[in-house]
């Protein structure tokens, strides 16, 4: 059961986006408890990855309400100002497709970029957080290498240190394992479901089923910038309701 906006970590009220004439989210409602994960499925061009990078500041929507961990509340029906979308930005943390490293950087200065130049945390302190956020991972004798000398799998890991070293209320991951090697992909979605047991509140995008009926508490099929249908991931995976949500599965399930 979804939680109530009093008791929610993440409440999205009408959210919309466009590029242009293009509408690439409609109207996106989203509730989501602390503690939760949430797993948006859906075809590529549906609007997941905008929804996400709307949750993060990363895009302005154009209309809605977003409100994490009841502190800041953003209208996007009126101007929305620099320092608050740095606020929202400041709640959660994102991990990209493509992982998104600065290349000129090591591991360590990757990882610390955040909490020092944004955060203005002590740079012993946000390194030494760092080493043990990257011991955690296995990536501890990486720390002085660069982006191109580490597999995706590795950089991938690397992308969720980062995201971690922020100390984010919510985590957003945008298709974690997609550039991925086939062989790669277990070791990054069981590191993002340790992270799920240990409480951390999520939205995932993803085409990993299985992964997201294991990992996650709610699954969301998304297309055309609705949410076509939300719920309990057994039953949206299995059972779905709507006939969009039933076509989509079938083809991602059997896709020849």
């Amino acid at each position: 059961m979804s939680p109530t906006d009093a008791s929610a970590l993440l409440t999205v009220r009408g959210l919309q986006k466009s590029f242009g004439d293009n509408s690439v989210l409609a109207s996106i409602d989203v509730t989501l408890g602390a503690g939760n994960v949430l797993a948006l499925i859906g075809p590529s061009g549906s609007g997941k990855t905008t929804l996400l990078r709307c949750l993060n500041g990363l895009e302005l929507a154009d209309g809605g309400t977003i409100d994490v961990a009841g502190e800041r509340r953003l209208d996007f029906g009126s101007p929305v100002g620099k320092k608050d979308l740095l606020a929202l930005r400041d709640q959660s943390a994102m991990v990209f497709q493509h992982y998104n490293l600065f290349p000129h950087k090591t591991v360590l200065e990757n990882v610390i970029e955040g909490p020092v130049v944004v955060q203005k945390r002590p740079r012993a302190e946000a390194a030494a957080d760092a080493l043990a956020l990257l011991e955690r991972v296995g990536l501890t004798e990486k720390k002085n290498d660069y982006p191109f000398e580490l597999s995706g799998g590795q950089q991938q890991r690397v992308g969720i240190v980062r995201a971690l070293a922020l100390k984010p209320r919510l985590l957003l991951f945008d298709e974690p394992t997609s550039a991925l090697d086939p062989e790669l992909v277990g070791d990054v979605l069981g590191l993002i479901k340790e992270l799920a047991g240990e409480g951390w509140s999520m939205v995932i995008a993803t085409h990993e089923l299985e992964f997201a009926r294991e990992v996650a508490n709610e699954v969301a099929f998304v297309d055309g910038g609705v949410i076509v249908e939300r719920g309990d991931p057994e039953q949206m995976l299995r059972h779905p309701r709507e006939e969009r949500t039933r076509q989509f599965l079938h083809r991602l399930l059997f896709p020849f």
